[in-house]
């Protein structure tokens, strides 16, 4: 190998280096969707928390249980040495009450318009615990899988009403043309370990969410006695998509609060 290979080889090593020190005092994001979402629903704060340098996982939530889907989750986060930040949005908030559990790397929760389900509380139980939720009549023709069961759309031409009305038209149709179904039993599925009752929590939701409404999120805040809770005026279901800037600020807090913690 000659000078310059080697010279470059070096400074490759260092840069390489240089980057995973700066990441070392900062927790891993580790973000988790809801129902009639994906991954790319977190793109907006994907780009503001990597441009802050946080390590990012978008994990793809399966939607098919909320004790399978937690498995799949508590899987990422026992392969992860760093601390981390679990977020979810909507029923991935069940997800990560269930997924955190027993996992002393987890160090903080951030529900993002999402369920934070006691023993025994269902996604379908909480989003009709006080009035507000119109869902229900937005849903289309329930899809039959093999084995039994259904899986759950929100029909496209009530998608954005219902869902995202704060996201700008063109989008709110692409995301109801890529949403992806849940089971209908994982939200009637009760929950078995809350795990904000050990970890830290925060929350955010807007105060025109029409999935779980605002007196709902309020009331689960309460109850997990919330580090920080933000309300969004204005804000749909999907607060993450229309209001990034505001999320991200949450997920932050939460992230310098877990760091203050493991020092």
């Amino acid at each position: 190998m000659n000078k310059l290979m080697i010279g470059l080889a070096v400074g490759a090593s260092l840069l390489a280096g240089s980057m995973a020190h700066a990441e070392d005092d900062k927790p891993t994001i580790v973000l988790v969707h809801g129902a009639f979402a994906d991954g790319s629903s977190w793109n907006g704060v994907i780009s503001r928390l990597e441009r802050d340098g946080y390590p990012v996982i978008a994990a793809a939530n399966p939607l098919r249980s909320v004790k399978g889907d937690a498995a799949s989750i508590a899987g990422i986060l026992s392969s992860l040495k760093a601390p981390v930040v679990l977020v979810g949005h909507s029923y991935g908030g069940s997800v990560i009450s269930e997924a955190a559990a027993g996992k002393p790397n987890v160090k903080a929760l951030v529900y993002v318009a999402a369920f934070a389900p006691d023993v025994g509380d269902t996604g379908a139980g909480l989003s009709g615990k006080f009035p507000g939720s119109t869902l229900g009549p937005t849903l289309g023709q329930p899809v039959p899988l093999e084995g039994g069961g259904n899986d759950l759309y929100i029909r496209q031409d009530k998608f954005r009403a219902q869902f995202a009305a704060d996201v700008p038209k063109d989008e709110a149709w692409r995301m109801a043309a890529t949403q992806r179904p849940i089971t209908e039993a994982a939200l009637n599925e009760p929950s078995t370990a809350p795990a904000w009752k050990t970890i830290p929590s925060w929350f955010v939701y807007g105060d025109r969410d029409k999935n779980i409404p605002p007196a709902v999120n309020a009331f689960m805040a309460e109850r997990a006695h919330s580090r920080g809770t933000t309300v969004i005026k204005g804000g749909s279901h999907v607060v993450m998509v229309s209001h990034p800037d505001t999320v991200t600020r949450v997920i932050e807090k939460a992230a310098e609060a877990a760091v203050s913690v493991t020092q």
